[in-house]
């Protein structure tokens, strides 16, 4: 807050522009036990706000951080698809960089050892460093060294006075979790060895406004980037980013690579100056072109219960795959709750036996789908349908047919 009024969470400008508001929400990983289904439930407002200084898309923080990770659901070992590209990236960073055995791996936001066990696997001495002490608790259980706390210029400065430095600094889908992004990617800076390298991945701003994908706005991503934003965020800090990846994951992601600023030997890609050129075409560094989203978000609210009040006027049976922040964002902003959807199930264990936050859709474990037959299949991790569909062909020999909500209601 900046004199009663909302400031951003980078350069400190008051926010003026509200470009989205998805109505109030729980927070998107607050899983259900049974026994809290009669207790009361906090939601808070999931409205969204654009700087027209730096365009930093962003939320206000309702919540901190140690109240929405320090007891985490999400565990990164579930998805073959992610784990799959964490083997990738490893295969990748070895082969362009040469990591060996005398190298020093950090990961931030290392989740259950997902990552760093790849690395550990060809002898690189790694270090997990995670907020979430239930999910630590996992990677360490694996035999990856792992610190519990919440990186930042602190927790850096503590690590390079035990002579710990980072060759490779690694953060994946985290940099969207932080509410003090400049405290964060100074202890970046601080922990970055003077010729490590920084590679950082979250979801592209520029896929979630073409793409629809407003179900990954949730309290727990304080902020959404464009690659222009980003790269001012990184350079007041002294870091450069010379290289990019467009990736596929989550709907569309960027992979960062950053360096200390004037590092020699790492001038800028063509992929650099390709994509600021891009951004900036399409209108990312003007205000007013965030301000038609809000438009296209609510004609999907409207599609997608079109589609759900039709079938269940038709008698159609209704299920889920999957429970993810993203189908809780969408569930409770389109008003779904059991009396569309009978359930959903998830391959977590942690998961089960739960109820989706908001709507208390109950989770199941995925044998729960043979045992009713559904006649649809709503998935709602729709960034990994192509291995869903897989794992869940089938439902097609009693009829069964797959469904997305977003970017649009449609019958795969």
């Amino acid at each position: 807050m900046k004199n009663g009024k909302l400031a951003c969470r980078f350069c400190g400008k008051t926010l003026d522009h509200a470009i989205v508001d998805l109505g109030m929400s729980p927070l998107a990983n607050s899983y259900l036990k049974p026994g809290q289904l009669l207790a009361m439930e906090p939601f808070y407002p999931l409205k969204v706000y654009v700087c027209d200084s730096c365009f930093l898309m962003q939320l206000p923080a309702f919540q901190r951080p140690d109240e929405i990770f320090s007891d985490y659901a999400y565990f990164s070992s579930y998805s073959d698809a992610w784990l799959a590209h964490a083997r990738k990236y490893t295969e990748v960073m070895i082969e362009r960089f040469g990591f060996n055995r005398s190298s020093q791996v950090v990961e931030i936001a290392s989740n259950d050892g997902y990552l760093l066990k790849n690395f550990a696997e060809r002898g690189v001495p790694v270090l997990g460093i995670e907020p979430a002490a239930n999910v630590a608790a996992e990677a360490i259980r694996k035999g990856i060294a792992t610190i519990v706390d919440f990186f930042g210029a602190v927790t850096a400065a503590n690590l390079v006075e035990k002579g710990i430095q980072a060759g490779l600094l690694i953060g994946n889908n985290v940099l969207a979790h932080v509410p003090d992004i400049n405290d964060f990617v100074s202890g970046m800076k601080l922990i970055l060895k003077p010729d490590g390298i920084i590679t950082m991945e979250f979801p592209h701003l520029m896929c979630l406004m073409t793409g629809n994908q407003f179900d990954t706005i949730y309290h727990e991503h304080f902020s959404y980037f464009s690659f222009i934003t980003v790269e001012k965020i990184f350079s007041r800090h002294g870091l450069s980013i010379f290289d990019v990846d467009e990736l596929p994951t989550h709907g569309g992601s960027l992979r960062i690579y950053a360096c200390h600023s004037g590092l020699a030997g790492r001038s800028l890609t063509e992929n650099v100056h390709g994509l600021r050129q891009r951004e900036m075409d399409a209108g990312y560094d003007d205000i007013e072109f965030y301000k038609s989203f809000a438009s296209q978000v609510t004609e999907t609210k409207r599609k997608a219960l079109e589609f759900l009040i039709k079938a269940k006027k038709e008698n159609k049976s209704i299920a889920a795959y999957g429970a993810p922040a993203k189908g809780n964002t969408l569930l409770n902003y389109c008003g779904i709750s059991t009396d569309f959807i009978d359930y959903t199930v998830d391959r977590s264990p942690h998961k089960q036996g739960r109820y989706l936050p908001g709507t208390h859709i109950p989770i199941y474990g995925p044998e729960k789908i043979e045992q009713t037959r559904p006649d649809y299949l709503v998935i709602l991790p729709w960034n990994l349908k192509e291995e869903i569909m897989g794992q869940m062909a089938h439902i097609r020999k009693w009829g069964g047919r797959f469904a997305v909500l977003i970017p649009e209601a449609r019958i795969l």
